[in-house]
């Protein structure tokens, strides 16, 4: 059974992947543990309220579990398990298919894609610094093409960042016809590369999406933008003018200073690329939460990322896998 097919007051028994795991206080002084627990159709919350010593010397994180309680949803926290015993997954008991989300497209179709994509740059220096990164063979290439996008929100799944960065960047291309004055290559080398710091800012583990020391002392922009400054300090001749451009896009990309951006847009394809990387990050939450929806349920429960509820009732009802 996946975690969207709970029924409120279900008594669940199932092996889900232990995302996080955390000791808060109770009101009464005592102890609880507050879990992320999740599969591949959706997240989570558990609570353990009895025996949490015992409960959490076997809570590792990253690791599949075999949880035990009772499935209900708060009309303000959202779908919670209360846990009555948990204990790590026997080898056997379970598929790693199952439990690890995906984009819908195949990891080779989306290289494809790329590589028709990276073929139709025309700028000698900026196709050389695509190369240094998109490559094939090259490191940076083996870890960008199995990387999540994010932690929580959208595309937060293996090949996750390649997905995000590629759509992206095939919907600048796109527009960027639309719109005089705007450098086509310019604009999809910054789509393409303008997430790049995660590689350094998130792990690479497939279990754990989390932040590194790096992603939390200096930031996926900083940590993108000296990556990406490197390199074109490494190609000779690399004009200053183009360099200046994609480095603006980088460190503009989120688009105002409270969301982590040292600088705003200044430029048309800076513009542009914020505008299709937020667009992407809030289709990407649609995504999220369709796959999560219960059978028959038009509305999603309210989303911190979209700040509302999303509204599928007036798709056609989605065929559900076999579990």
């Amino acid at each position: 059974m996946l975690v969207r097919d709970f029924n409120e007051g279900q008594d669940v028994e199932a092996v889900l992947l232990l995302r996080g795991v955390e000791r808060r206080q109770r009101r009464n002084g005592g102890e609880y543990l507050k879990l992320e627990l999740g599969d591949r159709s959706g997240r989570v919350t558990g609570c353990v309220w009895e025996g949490v010593a015992e409960v959490a010397s076997q809570a590792q994180a990253a690791t599949p579990v075999h949880v035990c309680g009772r499935f209900s949803r708060h009309p303000r926290y959202g779908p919670e398990l209360a846990i009555r015993t948990l204990r790590p997954a026997a080898p056997g008991s379970f598929s790693l298919e199952d439990l690890l989300d995906g984009p819908p497209r195949s990891a080779e179709q989306l290289e494809a894609d790329l590589r028709e994509l990276l073929a139709t740059i025309r700028e000698p220096f900026l196709a050389r610094l695509l190369d240094r990164f998109f490559g094939a063979g090259s490191a940076a290439w083996e870890r960008f093409r199995v990387a999540p996008a994010a932690k929580h929100f959208h595309h937060a799944y293996r090949h996750g960042l390649l997905e995000h960065c590629l759509s992206v960047a095939q919907g600048v291309s796109a527009i960027s016809a639309t719109f005089p004055g705007i450098d086509r290559d310019v604009a999809v080398t910054g789509a393409l590369l303008h997430d790049i710091g995660k590689l350094e800012a998130y792990t690479a583990d497939p279990l754990a999406h989390d932040l590194t020391d790096l992603g939390r002392l200096q930031g996926e922009i900083p940590l993108g933008y000296y990556r990406v400054r490197r390199e074109i300090e490494d190609l000779p001749g690399f004009p200053a003018p183009l360099a200046q451009a994609v480095l603006h896009i980088i460190l503009s990309h989120h688009g105002a200073l409270e969301h982590g951006s040292p600088v705003r847009p200044c430029t048309r394809e800076a513009t542009l690329v914020h505008f299709l990387d937020n667009l992407g990050g809030r289709l990407g939450s649609f995504d999220r939460l369709e796959k999560e929806l219960p059978d028959g349920a038009s509305w999603s429960a309210f989303d911190r990322a979209l700040g509302a509820g999303a509204y599928f009732g007036a798709r056609e009802e989605p065929v559900r896998e076999a579990a």
